[in-house]
């Protein structure tokens, strides 16, 4: 099997659960030395109080094909971060891609406007979703911009053209938060240019993590099942994944610079697709069918 990215070192921030730890897999999949940081160990839970592990996270980056590394790390906390990339410096020697994941997608209060929105959870959700992401990009990109062609990904939520709309179910501080994120990505592709290096944002659909499938009563294997509408346009993390390493392999990444692109223009583009063999075209198919009113049907989205 072909592995683009062998002797490459990434780093994914953020990577026990979700898009995070797909990332991470598809990334080994490729050939890559990957570092994925969490703060759940098998030893001891986070405040998500889930049972996936980073740990868990590095076995199967390894089983893809790659090699795993699980390091605990609170990504708000400078000093650990700081001491994770100085060990990235000291055994790799480099780092060619940082994956900025930390979401804290549990810190919400739906559907309540910015005075009704507990301000601990508010104001968590802002460390968690951007100063997280600023200390990380803060120590990584000291060494990942010494050597050209360095990569910078950025997770957010929204298409630029979707987010230019209020989102008003998850609320004020939500849609800072991702918007931020875009920004970030933005700010950091014009730091890194001279360098020879790049940044982007990417945004999965509606995406089929471990928390949503337990959520919805279903598992990746019979996601189909699940009750919830419009359930059907869903997407695996795993579609993010691939879309990652495959810029991660693109000589001509630079491309994308400063964009915010999703899993889905980026797998029209690279041609792959996710676990199902399908291209789900989430955020045409949230502005075109759900918000419009209009019965659940794919046809035509994925």
């Amino acid at each position: 099997m072909e592995r683009p990215l062998r002797g490459k070192i990434a780093l994914v921030a953020g990577a026990t659960r979700g898009a995070g730890r797909a990332i991470a897999v598809e990334l080994g999949a490729a050939g890559a030395a990957v570092y994925g940081t969490g703060r759940t160990t098998r030893e001891a839970r986070s405040d998500y109080d889930r049972p996936e592990s980073i740990e868990d996270t590095a076995e199967l980056v390894t089983a893809a094909g790659g090699e795993g590394v699980a390091v605990r790390v609170d990504h708000q906390v400078p000093e650990e971060v700081r001491d994770l990339v100085a060990r990235i410096e000291r055994e790799r020697g480099r780092l060619d891609l940082l994956v900025n994941d930390m979401g804290g997608e549990h810190l919400m209060d739906w559907h309540k406007p910015v005075w009704e929105h507990s301000l601990d959870l508010g104001l968590r959700r802002l460390r968690t979703g951007i100063e997280a992401h600023l200390i990380t990009s803060h120590f990584a990109l000291a060494l990942l911009s010494r050597t050209p062609g360095g990569l910078v990904v950025e997770l957010t939520d929204g298409t630029t053209e979707y987010n230019r709309r209020y989102r008003a179910d998850c609320g004020a501080f939500f849609d800072v938060t991702k918007i931020a994120a875009s920004r970030l990505a933005f700010a950091q592709s014009e730091e890194l240019r001279p360098h020879g290096g790049t940044a982007l944002a990417i945004t999965p659909g509606w995406l089929r993590s471990e928390m949503m499938l337990d959520h919805f009563g279903v598992t990746e294997q019979n996601w189909r099942e699940a009750t919830e509408p419009h359930f059907s346009i869903s997407e695996s993390p795993h579609f993010a994944g691939r879309g990652v390493a495959a810029l991660a392999a693109d000589p001509e990444v630079s491309r994308w610079a400063g964009r915010t692109v999703s899993s889905f223009e980026l797998a029209e583009h690279y041609g792959f697709t996710d676990l199902d063999g399908s291209r789900p075209d989430s955020w045409r198919y949230i502005a075109e069918v759900v918000e419009a009113g209009a019965p659940e049907d794919t046809t035509g989205y994925r």
